[in-house]
């Protein structure tokens, strides 16, 4: 694979790494879809990370090598040809730069919709007629994807004893619903290479952040450089499992629990010793959604933590903001002790 431009030196981010965790961490909650107790698993792991690892998801295995094959593909050609499917405004093609307000990373990144037809229309100019051949592998695996992401809201709002099953899961499947498909490359990083480990620095990939939206749902290919943060402040590296899928709790989610389900504060660290490709879903809901917490997940006399917002409000708050921002803080009703 090839990462045609190399950000000036000056430009590298750099992850403290006083409370870093020099070994992967081996307590990821794991759910298996398929057990009876994967709602309550969901619930807990949702409660205490934020974050949990999916197996038995029935996403089919040539879903997933179909779209990392035409990813790779697509990273691997020249700048000039990639460029024509940009500038990220906020879709498209993007590298080193992440969003308006001065985020850089060691990442080249695809941000589109979930609209088959609008990305057609993109890789027409890219691709031209092989474009079809990524749009069908691009469709058919988000998909799949999304049809899981239901599932897994559908078992947390029952592990939640709320009705109705699908008083989640109905804001992604709403066909006005605002999810978006995110494609990124970490090419092989030329200042690691070469370094030990103990004199390397942690080169940032795309910067510490939370997910606005209800539901991300993350695969990548065998290769270590994501970090999620524990409540303590401190980073735990996740072991890399390109046959699993990683699951975020967004900042919306948290809202519609109350608090009770916390979005997971996540980065990802440069590789000096293979590059990574990792493909997001992230779950929205429609724009004009009103985003509160729900009735349900109330208990007696418990008062909202938020403001009610919509997405749109929310979405536009959070582009206007940089990555390491706490986007919810400016519709916190109670702050927090």
């Amino acid at each position: 694979m090839v990462f045609v431009t190399k950000p000036p030196n000056e430009n590298f981010s750099y992850a403290r790494t006083s409370n870093n965790v020099s070994k992967l961490f081996s307590g990821i909650p794991l759910v298996d879809l398929t057990k009876p107790d994967s709602k309550q698993l969901i619930v807990k792991a949702c409660e205490e990370y934020g974050f949990f690892k999916i197996i038995n998801h029935g996403v089919p295995t040539d879903f997933i090598t179909r779209l990392e094959s035409e990813a790779i593909k697509f990273f691997s050609m020249p700048l000039s040809e990639k460029e024509k499917a940009g500038p990220p405004n906020p879709l498209g093609y993007g590298n080193n730069h992440i969003g308006k307000n001065g985020d850089v990373g060691w990442v080249e990144y695809l941000l589109l919709t979930t609209n088959t037809e609008s990305n057609s229309q993109r890789f027409l100019s890219v691709f031209g007629n092989s474009a079809e051949e990524f749009c069908s592998a691009l469709n058919d695996y988000i998909s799949a994807v999304k049809k899981m992401a239901c599932e897994i809201l559908e078992l947390m709002a029952e592990g939640l004893k709320i009705q109705p099953r699908n008083v989640l899961s109905k804001l992604l499947m709403d066909e006005q619903s605002d999810s978006c498909f995110r494609l990124n490359h970490y090419p092989l990083c030329p200042e690691l290479q070469g370094l030990s480990s103990a004199s390397a620095r942690n080169v940032i990939g795309f910067g510490e952040h939370t997910d606005p939206q209800i539901i991300s749902v993350l695969r990548s290919n065998n290769t270590s450089g994501l970090q999620i943060s524990l409540g303590d402040g401190s980073w735990i590296s996740v072991p890399p499992d390109q046959n699993s899928f990683f699951i975020n709790v967004g900042d919306s989610l948290q809202v519609l629990t109350n608090g009770r389900f916390q979005s997971v504060r996540h980065r990802v660290l440069a590789n000096g010793l293979k590059s990574r490709v990792s493909m997001i879903y992230f779950g929205g809901p429609p724009l004009s959604e009103k985003i509160a917490p729900l009735q349900s997940v109330m208990n007696g006399e418990e008062e909202s933590l938020y403001e009610e917002f919509t997405w749109f409000e929310y979405k536009k708050s959070a582009c206007s903001s940089r990555l390491a921002d706490n986007r919810l803080g400016h519709f916190e009703r109670i702050a927090a002790s």
